[in-house]
């Protein structure tokens, strides 16, 4: 079986006005759904490539309150067939450089965006297996070389707590081109949410009113053997239309 090859895209909207992430993703969601009846991939005027092999599996707002910039969309795509398939459909675009690549139905709505190639690792299950109403995003610098080891620790460690307080496991990437980061996704709920975060605080002996787990605060030890950098947490609010999005 080949190995999962996704892309994360984070993009971002200035000045602030509030309807750009909503135009964005509307109209993103809508013309992924029209690949789903193409026979062939192609580089259309104004779209970009038109391919059912680069499969838009999650579409989302961030939660501008959990640590993003407002106003930010991040979009979760699968590459169908792995380096072969999706990736290198993406790559055909670049060959000629032609007038179709500098041409699209979205220009000036995007400020800035931020795209990042993944490897999914042992553990990761099926896209599609897990359907929340709220994901849990975690970007992280590990030491160069440390990826593997990160997730592998994140499988075996921290999955079994997380599934305990309501979070079931989407995904765990190596970040691709470079030794240094991961990303994990979590499927989850409010209230699982609010659970964890109220568990760590009386952990931390800050809130007496719910039990306490200190196994939350072992991993924060644990991790930091493998980071390096920057690590976050943050949530993701599906988009309808994707195939994270709760039906």
């Amino acid at each position: 079986m080949r190995r999962g090859i996704y892309l994360i895209e984070e993009v971002d909207f200035r000045p602030m006005n509030s309807r750009r992430p909503l135009e964005y993703l509307t109209w993103l969601t809508r013309y992924k759904r029209e690949d789903e009846n193409l026979q062939r991939h192609t580089l259309t005027e104004g779209m970009s490539i038109r391919s059912r092999e680069i499969d838009l599996v999650g579409a989302f707002y961030a939660v501008g309150i959990t640590g993003h910039q407002q106003f930010k969309a991040v979009t979760l795509w699968h590459c169908h067939g792995g380096w072969d398939g999706g990736w290198r459909q993406m790559l055909e675009i670049y060959d000629g450089v032609g007038d179709k690549l500098f041409l699209s139905d979205i220009d000036d709505l995007r400020f800035s965006a931020f795209s990042r190639p993944l490897g999914a690792v042992h553990g990761t299950p099926g896209l599609g297996d897990t359907v929340r109403p709220l994901y849990l995003y975690e970007s992280a610098t590990v030491r160069p070389g440390a990826a593997l080891d990160y997730l592998a620790a994140v499988r075996e460690e921290r999955l079994p707590v997380l599934r305990e307080h309501g979070h079931d496991l989407v995904g765990l990437y190596e970040v691709l081109m470079c030794d240094n980061e991961v990303v994990t996704l979590w499927g989850t709920t409010i209230d699982a949410h609010l659970a964890v975060q109220r568990a760590r605080d009386a952990a931390l002996g800050l809130d007496d009113e719910v039990a306490p787990d200190s196994r939350l605060l072992d991993w924060s030890k644990r991790a930091r053997d493998y980071l390096e950098g920057p690590w976050r947490e943050t949530l993701l609010a599906p988009f309808p239309g994707s195939r994270l999005a709760p039906g």
